[in-house]
């Protein structure tokens, strides 16, 4: 990397450059500290305060004497393309010449790849990435352009002020003198880290708001990319876990007797989790682990069936829950409504089922510590507790980085559960040679967390007019927080921010509006899923302003225009969805259009879906999308990051769910939990808002208005309203 010694001071363009040194910079290890906030709505929208971010070329950057630029990547990119949109940031504030960049990924320290938006912590989440990479990864390469150009005025003996970067050359045109940054690197890696190094006017800009070609792509499609599951160590075995069929169950007694017995089976250990089979190959284990037989006790475990969740939230409902959000008195206000609409959501369980199942590989080194190879999302959470687990200090534990085929929110556990099993497999089976934990793809869909079942409950009412008057809302879910190691910074006074995300804060103009939830308390392990608590939330606020647009006798989209005065971000974006859309246009008969609009991650995001509606079936014809994520990066992945929301959560629309039969999960594998195929995937048009404020994130943003368009445009195609997911087709009518 640069290694530079700490700054002194801004170089003067007039001043003339400092003498190189060879003194070096030595970044001290600072202690792990697991701790959490998120930023979110409007805090997330104005960005970060870049006066408390100090240049670190050193942590970022390294120039290779063959001109190569490795940025170093602190985020985990599990298919979302943030190695190529952070590298934009960077290399476009060095000036640098884009085939000639390359990534890799951080190591685990968060006292120096901490996500400004989270605290003190290394991770990867909450559409995070570049939001909070922005100014730092702009003055990391505004500061090493600096530090090149004074290297070469030093060399050059001219002033600094004549010299000029781009496309990895440094300038002097006067004296028709240049030099690449290779021959330049070695000289300024000993200046000193200019202070408040100058950053680019967006006119200067020639990679940032291009649609450059992604850096992961030739490796992702020659087979060179390097996942999880492609690691092979000297020596390594694998481990496999056989694990209770319900959750909260615990090994009453083993035996392995034929488990021993089979080919390639090495050992067979007790972890917290369950039964391993270590082999010599997956197959091994995966036959060994067929052949075990376990007792389990079920005395603590969640045995009941989804209807009977469901049951409970149903009655907890009735009553108003913990108060999340209130203005004015909703309950007196409806009692003037001219009309009262009084609607039930309810939202099934839902697995990440990422293409890549969890695993990973873990070995013990000369030095006694330890190397672990894993598409590490809570480097921070991973490292701490796979060190408590093996009894050593985190720096002890060095997290190796790889791509990671799919997350969608699944691979950033609390408990870093399949971290930590890697760990406790290795332990127990002696440390003896490197092993490779792999959960199949049944683990995977039957033993992990799961985006929370959630239940709403909403009356609300307009007066003759058609105005709201009074909005009376009462959730039912459980709380990913509560009980986790973030719950201090996530929950207060018993509700969990990101339960009621996207409905508390709600930005409609409503006089009269009053928002409860309940904290569900079934024994399902649940977890964020892509768009975390928006991505019911904005389901039903959406749907519900459809209806009371419609009993106004009021346009969709003019009604929603008329309570975002507010909002005049999500209205933009309204406003050109629709537009590019052709709403107001007629439909043929069976066709129908439909709108949202929704504000997540500090992104705004506007759907118009057309749907064909038959007897019992939906077609998505075409979504046209409008979105607001500040400045753009990369317009090409903000597409595409949008494309595949639709592709994502198209499924869960139509037909996902996970359902529990005395408390085992029904849905193994893909025949039963079918993910969305070619043939069902709508034209989808995206649109991006040009903007001049600080980007925001698009990973997640896409997923919660697709839902509400969805149905809506059901509703317009038959009349008939679809309200909770998967939307029930059963019974829907032909137009």
């Amino acid at each position: 990397m640069l290694n530079v010694r700490r700054p002194t001071g801004p170089l003067s363009e007039a001043s003339p450059a400092p003498r190189p040194s060879r003194r070096g910079f030595l970044a001290g290890a600072g202690a792990i500290v697991v701790a959490f906030r998120l930023e979110t709505g409007p805090a997330r929208a104005a960005g970060l305060d870049p006066s408390g971010i100090r240049p670190d070329p050193n942590a970022f950057l390294r120039i290779g004497a063959d001109d190569t630029v490795t940025v170093v990547i602190k985020h985990l990119d599990m298919g979302q393309g943030n190695t190529t949109g952070l590298a934009t940031i960077l290399a476009d504030e060095l000036g640098a010449d884009w085939s000639t960049v390359r990534t890799e990924f951080a190591p685990a320290d968060a006292a120096r790849y901490n996500n400004l938006l989270m605290g003190p912590i290394q991770g990867t989440g909450g559409s995070t990435a570049i939001a909070n990479s922005w100014v730092q990864l702009r003055k990391a390469g505004a500061a090493a352009r600096e530090m090149l150009v004074a290297a070469a005025a030093f060399q050059w003996r001219v002033p600094v002020a004549e010299i000029s970067v781009a496309d990895g050359i440094v300038r002097h045109a006067a004296s028709n003198r240049q030099a690449r940054f290779g021959d330049l690197a070695a000289s300024a890696a000993t200046l000193p880290v200019p202070a408040d190094p100058r950053l680019k006017d967006p006119s200067e800009w020639h990679l940032i708001g291009k649609p450059v070609n992604r850096l992961d792509s030739a490796a992702k499609t020659d087979g060179s990319a390097v996942y999880s599951l492609d690691t092979r160590r000297p020596g390594q075995v694998t481990a496999m876990i056989t694990r209770a069929p319900v959750f909260g169950g615990t090994v009453k007694s083993v035996d392995d007797a034929a488990a021993r017995k089979v080919a390639g089976v090495l050992d067979v250990v007790r972890v917290p989790s369950g039964v391993a089979v270590v082999a010599k190959d997956t197959w091994s284990a995966m036959q060994g682990r067929k052949a075990l037989k376990v007792t389990w006790d079920e005395s603590a475990a969640e045995t009941r069936s989804s209807e009977a969740i469901l049951a409970d939230y149903r009655e907890r409902a009735k009553s108003p829950g913990l108060t999340a959000s209130k203005r004015g008195d909703a309950q007196a206000a409806l009692k003037g409504a001219a009309t009262v609409i009084e609607a039930e959501f309810t939202f099934p369980y839902l697995a990440h089922a990422a293409m890549e199942p969890l695993n990973a590989t873990i070995e013990k080194a000369q030095d006694g510590g330890y190397d672990v190879y894993a598409g590490f999302q809570f480097q921070t959470v991973e490292q701490a507790t796979m060190a408590a687990i093996l009894g050593v200090t985190a720096d002890k534990v060095r997290l190796h980085t790889t791509w990671a085929g799919g997350s969608f929110g699944r691979r950033a556990t609390p408990t870093a559960d399949y971290a930590a099993e890697t760990a406790a497999v290795f332990k127990a089976s002696g440390e003896k040679a490197p092993v490779h934990l792999v959960w199949t793809r049944e683990d995977d869909m039957t033993g992990g967390y799961y985006r929370p079942s959630v239940l709403h409950k909403v009356r609300a009412g307009i007066d003759a007019k058609g105005a709201i008057v009074g909005w009376d809302h009462v959730m039912v879910g459980k709380s990913i927080m509560i009980g986790s190691p973030f719950e201090a910074m996530i929950v207060k006074d018993g509700i969990d921010a990101t339960t009621v995300e996207g409905a508390s804060d709600t930005p409609y103009a409503l006089p009269a509006y009053r928002f409860g939830v309940h904290n569900g308390r079934e024994g399902v392990p649940v977890l964020w899923w892509r768009s975390v608590g928006h991505s019911h939330t904005a389901h039903v606020m959406e749907v519900m302003i459809d209806d009371l647009a419609h009993a106004a006798g009021a346009d969709p989209v003019a009604y929603r225009l008329g309570l975002l005065g507010n909002a005049p971000r999500l209205a933009a974006v309204l406003q050109l969805a629709a537009g590019k859309a052709g709403w107001g246009g007629a439909q043929a008969k069976g066709s129908g259009l439909g709108v949202a609009v929704h504000e997540s991650f500090g992104s705004y995001v506007a759907m118009v879906a057309q749907v064909s509606a038959g007897q019992g079936s939906v077609k998505v014809e075409r979504i046209v999308a409008a979105v607001d994520v500040g400045i753009a990066i990369n317009p090409d992945v903000v597409r595409a990051q949008v494309e595949g929301a639709v592709g994502f959560a198209l499924s869960s629309v139509l037909r996902n769910r996970i359902t529990l039969k005395d408390g085992q999960v029904q849905e193994a594998n893909f025949d039963a939990y079918e993910p969305t195929r070619i043939s069902e995937m709508p034209k989808v048009e995206v649109h991006i808002v040009p903007s001049t404020v600080a980007p925001t994130g698009i990973g997640e943003p896409g997923v919660p208005v697709l839902a509400p368009a969805i149905a809506n445009a059901v509703f317009a195609a038959t009349g008939q309203r679809l309200r909770s997911l998967p939307l029930d087709l059963s019974g829907l009518r032909g137009a």
